[in-house]
């Protein structure tokens, strides 16, 4: 599954070669509590059709009410100031959620207030580009003049936060996160899977092919070379996790020895504490590794919550890697490795 934003995006610049109106909206500032966070996208197109999201729901209904001919072509009356129809001109902002009964209205959380910025038919060739650039895994900077609506592309070196200085919308798209997987089991199966549906782009690899010649997942990337080449290979960054799931050490451990020397924001490896604990003591005695350096590798990987069967398990390890991605604290004496109850023998 791609990443949100591109799906956005590739379906706007669809919209925008149809010849058909269409706007972004952008979520640029926040109060409060807040449903999306800055930064976030969605689309509209003038027959109705939204993707993305800003909200719940409840701010798209508006928009899609305001801008939308649906609504014109059903009968309904707009009311003042309201065309049912996608202008031109620079861009607009909007601000839903400044009264405790807007809030109400539009479905926003407790104190909930959130600003957007509305970009009317955006330019198709320029969108292209950018779409262009996102699938090839570059990261770009879209800088949009606030005045005039004119956009303007920069390739940048590493992820940023949206800035709205008055003058400029900048906000960073791309690359999408990454998943490596060692070995191609059952759980990775349904790790995979979960991962995909959460938008990472997912690599699964494993020398073993009799692993690999059951491999049923589609849109996953498989590779057959040694963990540890493959994990040099890969240019992993900070929007990567490396997960090794083997449970075989001449797999799994040069493969996470390589991993703990990148950027990568989630390395860890399934098995039980007794099997975990035996790694580090290997890694220390056999590959001059220190606690310290050791500190990154997540072990028994996964919150606990109880899980036994291989979905479940991949269940606890999937949110465990969105609880990192997002910046959530874990507290350790959650992470007790909820596939310890299935591997205790291991």
């Amino acid at each position: 599954m791609e990443n949100l934003d591109i799906t956005v995006l590739r379906k706007l610049l669809q919209w925008r070669r149809d010849g058909q109106r269409a706007l972004l909206a952008t979520v640029v500032r926040t109060w409060g509590s807040s449903p999306r966070p800055v930064g976030s996208i969605m689309a509209l197109c003038e027959t109705g059709s939204v993707v993305g999201s800003v909200s719940g729901g409840c701010i798209e209904d508006d928009l899609i009410y305001r801008y939308s001919r649906a609504n014109a072509t059903a009968g309904a009356q707009p009311a003042a100031g309201i065309t049912h129809d996608i202008p031109q001109g620079p861009p607009e902002r909007v601000t839903y959620g400044v009264t405790a009964d807007e809030a109400h209205r539009f479905g926003l959380p407790c104190g909930g207030t959130l600003e957007l910025l509305l970009e009317f038919n955006p330019d198709a060739d320029t969108l292209a580009a950018l779409v262009q650039a996102l699938s090839e895994g570059r990261l770009m900077q879209r800088c949009t003049e606030l005045a005039t609506g004119a956009v303007t592309l920069r390739p940048c070196d590493k992820p940023a936060g949206l800035i709205d200085d008055g003058v400029t919308l900048s906000n960073t798209f791309g690359p999408e996160y990454r998943m490596l997987l060692i070995g191609a089991g059952q759980l990775t199966e349904y790790l995979s899977t979960m991962a995909l549906f959460c938008g990472f782009a997912v690599t699964v690899c494993d020398p073993r092919e009799e692993y690999r010649g059951s491999w049923a997942v589609a849109g996953v990337a498989l590779a057959h070379g040694m963990p540890d080449d493959v994990v040099r290979e890969f240019q992993v960054d900070r929007r990567t996790c490396v997960i090794a799931l083997t449970h075989d050490p001449k797999l799994d451990d040069l493969a996470l020895l390589e991993a703990l020397q990148t950027e990568a924001f989630y390395v860890g490896a399934i098995g039980s504490r007794r099997n975990n604990e035996a790694r580090r003591a290997r890694m220390i005695e056999h590959f001059d590794q220190t606690e310290a350096s050791l500190a990154p590798l997540r072990g028994p990987i996964g919150i606990y919550i109880g899980s036994k069967m291989p979905s479940e398990i991949a269940v606890s390890i999937m949110a465990e890697v969105l609880a990192v991605k997002n910046a959530v604290p874990l507290p350790r004496d959650t992470q007790v490795g909820p596939a310890k109850d299935l591997l205790r023998a291991r």
